[in-house]
């Protein structure tokens, strides 16, 4: 059976869909799988500037960041991608793998795969992701709909998410990060 070293992620962006829009800043947190106990760990986090023009007012409304401070002082795309592998190579447990982990990870992935591959950079994660609201409708019977964070909270025994940092890539990853141990401590049952 293989191990995993699982990475939290949660991605900002200015718009809802990779290539016409841009990844504009990135969280990760460690989720460590000893036998015996889950340990959340070490964060990561990155503000990067866009790429293109397009921003939907929307997606900038959610995230509250400044796309013109974003142009001036973000990250390169490259060099965030660069940090984000290293940060993923120097917190992947001896003998584990990486696993990507969103919290509708499709979404998140697809911005950070895409990004990857613009760049010409391997992506750590591969191809794969695992889905925090999938594995919450599996190990807790829920239907998909049913899977937002507010519900996992509170079924899973969760500080509350506090609302002045919802939507902040670093918050958010970290918040995941709760969310997954919780979701494997049960289907474990540890809870």
């Amino acid at each position: 059976m293989g191990r995993a070293t699982w990475f939290c992620v949660d991605i900002e962006c200015s718009g809802p869909v990779p290539a016409r829009y841009d990844m504009i800043s990135l969280g990760a947190m460690v989720v460590r799988d000893h036998v015996d106990r889950l340990e959340l760990g070490e964060s990561f986090y990155v503000e990067i500037a866009p790429t293109t023009q397009n921003v939907d007012a929307g997606a900038m409304a959610v995230n509250k960041l400044d796309i013109e401070a974003l142009r001036r002082d973000g990250k390169p795309l490259k060099d965030a991608l660069v940090e984000l592998s290293a940060f993923v190579a120097a917190h992947t447990m001896a003998g584990s793998k990486p696993v990507f982990v969103g919290h509708n990870a499709p979404f998140d992935w697809s911005f950070v795969a895409y990004s990857y591959n613009i760049c010409g950079l391997p992506n750590p994660f591969g191809y794969k992701a695992l889905d925090t609201k999938a594995l919450a409708a599996g190990v807790l019977g829920l239907h998909w709909f049913d899977t937002d964070k507010e519900r996992l909270q509170t079924l899973l025994d969760l500080p509350p998410q506090d609302a002045a940092q919802v939507h902040r890539a670093d918050y958010d990853a970290a918040y995941q990060a709760r969310i997954l141990a919780g979701l494997l401590a049960h289907q474990r049952g540890e809870s």
